[in-house]
Formats: structure tokens, C-alpha cells, sequence
């Protein structure tokens, strides 16, 4: 069998360390891989690590499974994907992370592979294709790194919680069931969720604001009935460049405790137009946070009274 080995590289406007951090943690991924919507850690032993990975690609939610391990003291991360895609018999590489000064960094993508039954037209279209998407990662990752690492100051996470007396599967059904959030949420003028996958959610809504105005959000989103659901923001109001999140439902003796979660990246270049002059990042964080926790609050304020209703009914 032939085994093809290409190597990619780019340079980078950021710490070696920082760029090792970004790629080896693989929550960071929603921030420096566009595409990237969650990733799952399913299993961690010591340096090595399965990791399920869900993107878009040409409008569509996708996963797959890959194995990894990290190097942090070298800043190598390896990967090989466990079940590739046809034409691929077997695909795996290597980032490395060099620094180049305390401010900049090389990066290099090495991948190895395989067509299957070695099919020189196979091997061919698998060359253009990692040729094509390692050029393209690398671009983004640059772009995406840098900004990620001049932004940490910009991004940050909260969570809002409420204890419910009822089942972590009615909290979870209420959340997960979003297409009927028009008719369940007030903040809700209108939402459009498509499944075509199960697990894999588009949902896409018109949410009113305090003052009366809608806007459209549209974002991805992966259940793991009935404890958790994450999700990516693809269309962004003006104050954010990233928002993230995901729902958790957590059942003990006294009931469920069910959580939303955000993390969000401001949008320094738009607080003046949104905000006025003089508005300063701190308004911005405190606008955004207002703003996400009203709406995921009634959410949850809802949610809840739908799942202890159903309690009480099932206790009647």
C-alpha cells in the first residue's frame, strides 16, 4: 500500500504556548475553526484522547471521530481519524508548534494517508483534497489564533441556574423540542428547527427584544438526551463575534438543576454604533450579558413550570 506524506505550514502572530493551547483544548475549536461547532471529549487517558467532532460544511451539521495525542511539552498534537470516508483506506498527522519568538509562531500540518485498494485516481483526488483543506485551515487557524489570542481579554462565560421539581427528560424535552418555542416562549415571534440528522439541529428564530424589535438568529446545535444540549451561533448581533453555549440537565433526589451556559467574544468595532459614543468594553459585556441571560432565563423560568407540571400531573 502507498503512503502518501505531505507537510503545510504557516506562521502565526502568537505565542508558541498560546497556539499549542488553542489546538490541544479542544473547547477552544468553536473559536479558531469557523466550521467547528462542539466537540466532545469521549474518552482521556493520561496524553491520549477520542474526541467526536461535529461541523458544518456546505450549510449541512456533520461528525466524525478522531484519537489524539497531545505532546505539551514538545507542542505536538497527533491525529487519525477512526472510520475515514471513501476514497480514504487511512488518514493521520501531526501539528507542530514552533516558536519563531516570544510573539510568533511556526505551525506545521503533517498528514499521512491512504486510498483504498492503493487506486492511483483515488490518490490523486486525496492529494487535491488535503492539498485544498490544510491550505485553507491554516489560513483560518491564523486568522482565527490571532484573534482568539488578542481577544482573550474580550471573551468570557457566564451561566444562569434554576432547580426544578420535576424530570431532567421533561427539562430536556422542553429545550430540545424548539420548534414549538413560538408558541411556548413569548420572546419567540418565530422559529424554523430542521433534524435531518438525529442529534444534529439547525434552528433558526426571530427573537423580539425589549423594546420591541425582532431580530434572526440562526444556530447548530447537538443533543445528548436527556442531560445536554450545545450549540454554535452562525448569525451574530453586532456587539458579539462568537457565542456559544450549551443547556445541562442534571437529576438528583430533589429534582433536576438546569443550567444555560454562554460564552461569548465581543465586538469591539461595533459599541460605539450599538452603545453611543463613549461606551467603553465594560457596558458592552454587561449589555450582552443582560441581554443573553433575560432570554435564557425565560427559557428556563418556562421550562421549568412545564416539567413541574407534568410532575404534579403524574402525581394526581
Amino acid at each position: 500500500m502507498t503512503t502518501r506524506e505531505v507537510e503545510h505550514e504557516i506562521t502565526v502572530s502568537a505565542p508558541a504556548e498560546a497556539v499549542y493551547r488553542l489546538i490541544a483544548e479542544v473547547g477552544n475549536w468553536p473559536r479558531i475553526f469557523p466550521p467547528t461547532i462542539y466537540v466532545d471529549q469521549v474518552e482521556r487517558d493520561g496524553d491520549t484522547e477520542r474526541i467526536r467532532i461535529w461541523a458544518s460544511a456546505n450549510g449541512e451539521a456533520k461528525d466524525w471521530t478522531s484519537r489524539r495525542t497531545l505532546d505539551p511539552v514538545r507542542l505536538r498534537v497527533g491525529f487519525r481519524q477512526e472510520v475515514p470516508a471513501a476514497p480514504v483506506a487511512a488518514m493521520g498527522g501531526t501539528w507542530i508548534i514552533e516558536a519563531r519568538s516570544e510573539t510568533e509562531s511556526r505551525v506545521r500540518l503533517l498528514h499521512d494517508y491512504r486510498a483504498i485498494d492503493d487506486a492511483p485516481d483515488s490518490l490523486e483526488w486525496i492529494d487535491r483534497a488535503v492539498d485544498r483543506n490544510s491550505r485553507s485551515e491554516l489560513a483560518a487557524l491564523k486568522e482565527n489564533v490571532e484573534l482568539a489570542h488578542a481577544a482573550e481579554d474580550l471573551t468570557f462565560s457566564f451561566e444562569d441556574t434554576v432547580r426544578i421539581a420535576g424530570s431532567a427528560k421533561d427539562v430536556y424535552d422542553f429545550v430540545n423540542e424548539a420548534d414549538r418555542w413560538s408558541e411556548r416562549l413569548p420572546h419567540v415571534a418565530k422559529v424554523r428547527l430542521e433534524e435531518d440528522t438525529p442529534g444534529l439541529q439547525t434552528l433558526e428564530m426571530d427573537t423580539r427584544a425589549k423594546d420591541g424589535s425582532t431580530h434572526t438568529t440562526k444556530s447548530y446545535r447537538v443533543t445528548f438526551p436527556p442531560h445536554r444540549i450545545a450549540y454554535k451561533q452562525v448569525t451574530l448581533p453586532a456587539l458579539m463575534t462568537l457565542h456559544t453555549g450549551y443547556w445541562t440537565f442534571t437529576e438528583d433526589d430533589g429534582g433536576t438543576v438546569a443550567s444555560s451556559q454562554h460564552t461569548v467574544t465581543l465586538n469591539t468595532a461595533n459599541i460605539a454604533r450599538v452603545l453611543g459614543t463613549g461606551a467603553t468594553v465594560e457596558d458592552a459585556r454587561a449589555y450582552v450579558r443582560t441581554a443573553l441571560s433575560t432570554n435564557s432565563t425565560a427559557t428556563l423560568g418556562h421550562a421549568k413550570r412545564y416539567a413541574e407540571e407534568r410532575a404534579a400531573g403524574r402525581r394526581d
